[in-house]
């Protein structure tokens, strides 16, 4: 075959080249991000709408039924569907697969925003339109719990919430429960209507008095100082003493018309862990970032922080979706190792070390090879991905088992080495490509599978078709070239 008479009479190009894709094999491994899920776009965009108080009936025909009459008209849509509950509607929007989910969202929004003058003037809020993206679900999940209060640990977790989103690759940090404290104003109207005040010059007053001010600059001798004046609250009794007006020549004070109360913010969320009140944090990662390489970072972010909490304060992480990544590409790497050590052992009691060397050599070098190529695709190491690397380590020898075998019988039959390379190559290399063709045309069907389960699916087929082709270069241009110099 040509390509092989080629490698086998370039081998020292073929030496060369394999030691490059080695390099380049290790560098994109080492690069690749690992995800636990593929970046799948889901062709949905949902329109939720609260009208507290107002039955499923009214829902329907004020909410429901009019944003439906709009959305009608929008490209690409493949069904729409809605649920009029007592005070909610719910509205779903499938688009066919393919649509660009950035500019549907868009339209729906648009659309939404068509239909606003024909809803209720009194609805709680404007309907809400969102999408649903895997990639932006929580990566792991902390919960801080201790002896030393809610209030505390939710400045614990506000603390870590700044450090952990400074990680390169994390999205956002969300922190649910804890309280957070809060020093409210409450006003007597009978009392301000007394000294002639109204709310808004009470709000403007206390506003204009909550706040920091810059004094600007000072040059005392050769230094230069910049002047701040601090003036923000931070204690209930710094707010009473507030002079709002003048009444009858004396001052009137803010404790004169109302009250202030060192409290806390209303709670909107509360979380528990093993029955306890706690605190919790969820990150969330870009696409395409490393999630174990993000893992790690936080790790070490959260141990140096330890030693600041108060004691009894104690951190549990209750999701981690890197661990199962961890597990599946430790489990790659043991199966490519032990690979290796069975078709040596194979190898060598038929044909000699040096033979189960070169035949082995195909298990690392094609799947170096993928990992070159798979970089450059875009893909990331994910469930999918892993698991399809998995399956295809199995036949990753077989082309390189026919041809070397092929070569070592020439060899025994009285042929030198690059004789041999060249006839036993070429007699078996149409089947070799067959053999490998069948198998890619057996998972090709795959990549045309449609919507968003074959999206997810088709990195199965697509991993296979670039391992099993580099598997099929490796055998008809390394394995040759290799043999031609080191074969016995």
């Amino acid at each position: 075959m040509i390509i092989s008479d080629i490698a086998i009479k370039k081998s020292a190009t073929v030496i060369v080249l394999t030691i490059l894709l080695i390099i380049f094999g290790v560098q994109s491994y080492r690069e690749l991000p690992r995800e636990s899920d593929p970046d799948v776009t889901i062709p949905y965009v949902f329109i939720s709408t609260a009208y507290r108080g107002v039955s499923s009936s009214d829902i329907e025909t004020a909410i429901t039924i009019e944003i439906e009459k709009k959305l009608k008209g929008l490209d690409g849509v493949k069904k729409i569907q809605s649920v009029s509950a007592e005070g909610l509607s719910s509205i779903s929007v499938e688009f066919t697969s393919g649509t660009d989910i950035d500019e549907a969202l868009q339209d729906v929004k648009d659309k939404v925003d068509e239909a606003l003058g024909d809803l209720p003037s009194d609805l709680d809020e404007e309907p809400a339109v969102f999408e649903v993206n895997l990639s932006e679900l929580p990566i792991a999940v902390f919960s801080l719990s201790g002896t030393c209060g809610l209030p505390c640990l939710k400045e614990i977790a506000d603390d870590l919430e700044d450090k952990i989103e400074a990680v390169p690759g994390v999205l956002e940090t969300t922190v649910t429960g804890g309280l957070e404290r809060e020093i409210r104003v409450e006003v007597y109207p009978e009392k301000l209507a007394y000294y002639g005040l109204s709310i808004g010059n009470f709000q403007a007053v206390v506003n204009a008095e909550n706040q920091n001010n810059s004094g600007g600059n000072i040059t005392l001798g050769n230094g230069r100082y910049q002047l701040h004046v601090p003036g923000e609250f931070t204690t209930p009794e710094e707010i009473y003493y507030l002079v709002l007006t003048t009444y009858n020549g004396q001052p009137v004070y803010l404790k004169d018309v109302a009250r202030v109360i060192d409290g806390f913010k209303e709670e909107t969320s509360r979380s528990r862990l093993d029955g306890e009140s706690a605190v919790n944090l969820a990150v969330k990662k870009r696409t395409g970032e490393n999630i174990i390489k993000i893992n790690d970072t936080i790790e070490k972010i959260i141990e140096k922080s330890k030693s600041g909490w108060p004691a009894g304060t104690k951190i549990t992480k209750v999701m981690d979706q890197s661990s199962e990544i961890k597990l599946m590409v430790e489990d790659l790497e043991n199966n490519i190792l032990s690979g290796l050590v069975l078709v040596l052992i194979v190898i060598f009691v038929t044909m000699g070390i040096r033979n189960a060397i070169l035949v082995s050599a195909a298990i690392p070098i094609s799947m170096l090879l993928s990992f070159t190529v798979l970089q450059i695709m875009g893909i990331t190491l994910n469930k999918v991905v892993l698991f399809s690397l998995t399956l295809a380590l199995g036949m990753l020898v077989d082309n390189a088992i026919v041809i070397i075998e092929n070569i070592y019988r020439f060899m025994e039959q009285g042929a030198g080495r690059i004789e041999a390379a060249m006839k036993a190559t070429g007699e078996v290399a149409y089947p070799v490509i067959g053999s490998t063709l069948t198998t890619l045309a057996a998972f090709s069907p795959m990549l045309f599978w449609p919507g968003v389960m074959g999206d997810f699916m088709s990195y199965l087929p697509l991993t296979l078709i670039v391992t099993l082709s580099s598997s099929l270069f490796v055998a008809l241009v390394i394995n040759p070239a290799l043999a031609s110099l080191f074969m016995r």
